[in-house]
């Protein structure tokens, strides 16, 4: 063979090689890379409902306690304790009374201000305490703590009780979910089809009852030297309400 034509026969048995080499390449990467059709992917709807249960306030969560100004932290101190010992061994006193506890004790120093002078002129003290109580009893049992010694009402919230709200939370999401299940067949039955199952399930946590505020202000020494009224302080409990909310994503 001519030496001058071994050169060009290798390239020309190369490129055969690639060549074909290539073509049974290609249909296979063809073949990996091909995106399924919209009619082969799954169908599917999302949908949501609400749920709203009420249910009535029970609990009464009330703040209250002794507030004093004496010219010593002594004798501040020792009227503090002393009609804080009064209006506790009062709330110990009621069955109706539950989780009673001491939430803040406070002694400070009271300044005056005159002529860019800082003068002491006293002591404040404080002892405040927390409980809960029917409602219904909480109006008589202010007026008689009052009566005792306490000078400060923080604030009265009134809740549902930890169970009611717990069952109202599984009702509410029930109730959502109904919702969104008829949702979802009125949507699909107006357009001829059909639901085949529940695929994803979304709870938002139902949300919690908002108790409502009483705001009584703290009794002045002038009102606390005027006679009680006969009548109890009227207190309403009212309901509050449980919402959730449920998603559903339903194929077709």
């Amino acid at each position: 063979m001519n030496r001058n034509l071994a050169p060009a026969l290798l390239v020309a048995l190369f490129t055969v090689v690639l060549v074909l080499a290539t073509g049974l390449f290609m249909p296979a990467l063809g073949r990996s890379t091909a995106m399924p059709s919209l009619a082969s992917m799954p169908r599917t709807l999302s949908v949501a409902g609400q749920g709203f249960v009420d249910i009535p306030k029970t609990v009464a969560q009330v703040q209250l306690g002794v507030e004093t100004q004496q010219e010593t932290a002594v004798a501040a101190q020792t009227e503090i304790a002393q009609r804080s010992a009064a209006v506790v061994q009062l709330l110990k006193q009621k069955s109706a009374v539950k989780k009673l506890d001491t939430t803040g004790v406070t002694l400070n120093p009271v300044y005056s201000f005159k002529d860019n002078e800082q003068k002491l002129t006293g002591y404040q003290g404080t002892n405040l305490v927390r409980f809960q109580i029917d409602p219904a009893a909480i109006g008589g049992l202010l007026d008689e703590a009052v009566k005792l010694g306490a000078s400060r009402i923080d604030g009265v919230t009134l809740v549902a009780s930890d169970e009611a709200i717990a069952e109202a939370e599984n009702s509410a999401i029930a109730q959502a979910t109904q919702q969104a299940r008829r949702q979802a067949d009125s949507a699909l039955g107006s357009l001829q089809l059909r639901q085949q199952e529940v695929v994803a399930i979304r709870i938002n946590n139902a949300a919690p009852p908002q108790g409502n505020d009483l705001l009584l202000h703290q009794e002045s020494a002038m009102s606390l030297a005027d006679p009680m009224p006969k009548a109890a302080s009227p207190i309403v409990a009212g309901e509050q309400r449980v919402a959730a909310v449920v998603t559903l994503q339903v194929r077709y």
